[in-house]
């Protein structure tokens, strides 16, 4: 049996001591680190020299320590359409998780650094966003969840679609929304369907394609 080659990941991180910590979480997952960077610019570069799987980056880096690190990630994706983009911030920060997140972007994640202590759910983020799909952190979706707008539709929404909603736009298949809930897939598939019906989003047969017409109306 031939043995997959390992995902390989470039870090942009300016804080040495997280950026050497996430190279070892990655590497006890499996996972390699192709190359590292302290700044915006060092990760175009590193990108380009490296030709990673995908990238993982800190939002606010030097000079200024604002938005360098997400304007960076934006320049690299125009340079490499489709490449896995896996944000990690300090804070909650709407404006950059919207500009990331909306536009129906895929291979995408947003999540805040402490999420990284539970090593298990930071790697399945990593791996989740490596294939193609998406990894929101829950407090990033509840703040978006909550920018209702005179006639938002979102408005409309039941508790338990408010629920699933935030666990689809986690990234989050039916089976583990059902099992989350401790209700059945059917039930979900319900919830769901009601979900775009009052959103005025077309079902489409892909989970991931779903949750990102989610995103993209939430980032809009």
């Amino acid at each position: 049996m031939v043995t997959p080659p390992a995902t390989r990941v470039v870090i942009a991180e300016d804080s040495v001591l997280l950026r050497e910590g996430l190279a070892r979480l990655l590497a006890d997952g499996g996972i390699e680190t192709a190359g590292t960077a302290g700044d915006g610019p060092g990760l175009v570069a590193a990108v380009a020299e490296h030709d990673p799987d995908m990238a993982i980056v800190d939002v606010r880096m030097p000079p200024t320590h604002t938005d360098e690190g997400l304007r960076a990630a934006l320049e690299v994706r125009a340079r490499r359409p489709g490449l896995p983009i896996l944000v990690l911030s300090q804070y909650v920060e709407e404006r950059y998780a919207a500009e990331l997140l909306g536009g129906g972007a895929s291979a995408v994640g947003y999540l805040l650094k402490e999420r990284v202590a539970d090593v298990a759910e930071f790697l399945d983020a990593v791996r989740r966003v490596a294939s193609g799909g998406t990894a929101v952190d829950a407090e990033v979706v509840a703040q978006l969840l909550g920018r209702h707008r005179p006639g938002d539709p979102l408005a409309a929404l039941t508790v338990r679609e408010r629920e699933v909603l935030s666990l689809m736009a986690e990234g989050r298949s039916n089976t583990a929304i059902a099992a989350r809930l401790a209700v059945t897939e059917g039930a979900v598939e319900k919830h769901i369907s009601g979900i775009f019906c009052k959103l005025g989003l077309d079902p489409a047969p892909d989970d991931h394609r779903r949750v990102l017409a989610v995103l993209a109306y939430l980032g809009r």
